[in-house]
């Protein structure tokens, strides 16, 4: 059954708030979900993580340090994130296509049309408390193809997201920063071995949330996030759009599903 749908009341971001977007490269915004759509999306996530939904990744396929193996290995087949959230269920439909939540990523990319990507995110975080694994400093950008790198990504949490229990950590600013070929290692992931590596994560801020705040954050940003240490489930719902001024590459990976055109400039 569909949750209900909250009354569109558009926000308006302050130029203050749109400034720190662009200067750190990540935005907090509270409560943007009622607890009626959270709990409708919790119990969607944990059913189809049970019963294996596919499509899905397990922690065995992200092969990140800690991880199973395999998948026939020790909790290999561990959820990791439920894939195409979009087309799985309404209710996650319903939510990347949000009036609030386009408006804001609308003033974010300064664009009045706004593009939500089937191919990347388009998920949901499924951390368990068992076998989950932390994710290294890294920049969603370093697989994709889109003509600028002008993306934002909107994270909402389901539940409460701690350090406890592997919530998101940002470095500021580091979405303006380029880096050179010897600071990232093989899969583009930021070496911690180095000292101007390691003086920039201790700018680290740790973006803790509660259940319906979103994280907005540049898709040039980086980012981390540590193992689930508690009793409970971490669910997040990703999405990631784009505006007018950009389209992914034909013929790449970023372009193999069609978009959907969630808002569209109304014009007199």
């Amino acid at each position: 059954m569909s949750a209900t749908i909250e009354t569109p009341v558009q926000p308006t971001l302050t130029p203050a708030q749109r400034e720190l977007f662009k200067v750190d490269g990540f935005l907090i915004m509270r409560q943007l979900a009622s607890a009626e759509r959270l709990g409708a999306m919790r119990t969607a996530a944990l059913e189809q993580a049970s019963a294996h939904v596919a499509p899905i990744e397990y922690e065995a396929d992200v092969a990140y340090p800690g991880a199973p193996a395999s998948r026939d290995a020790e909790g290999g087949d561990t959820p990791r994130r439920l894939l195409q959230a979009y087309d799985r269920d309404p209710l996650f439909a319903e939510w990347a296509a949000d009036a609030r939540l386009s408006a804001i990523v609308a003033q974010l990319l300064d664009s009045d049309d706004v593009w939500l990507s089937r191919n990347h995110h388009n998920c949901v975080m499924t951390k368990s408390p068992r076998y989950s694994t932390a994710t290294a400093w890294h920049k969603d950008l370093r697989y994709w193809s889109f003509e600028t790198p002008r993306l934002v990504n909107a994270w909402l949490a389901l539940g409460d997201e701690t350090p406890a229990n592997g919530c998101m950590r940002v470095l500021p600013g580091t979405h303006r920063m380029a880096f050179d070929a010897d600071q990232m290692d093989a899969d583009q992931f930021l070496r911690e071995d180095r000292d101007d590596t390691t003086r920039l994560i201790e700018t680290a801020i740790e973006a803790a949330l509660a259940p319906g705040d979103v994280l907005f954050f540049d898709a040039g940003l980086l980012h981390a996030a540590g193992a689930n240490t508690t009793e409970e489930h971490k669910l997040s719902v990703v999405t990631t759009y784009y505006g007018r001024d950009n389209a992914p590459v034909a013929g790449s990976r970023s372009a193999r599903r069609e978009p959907i055109h969630i808002r569209e400039a109304h014009h007199a």
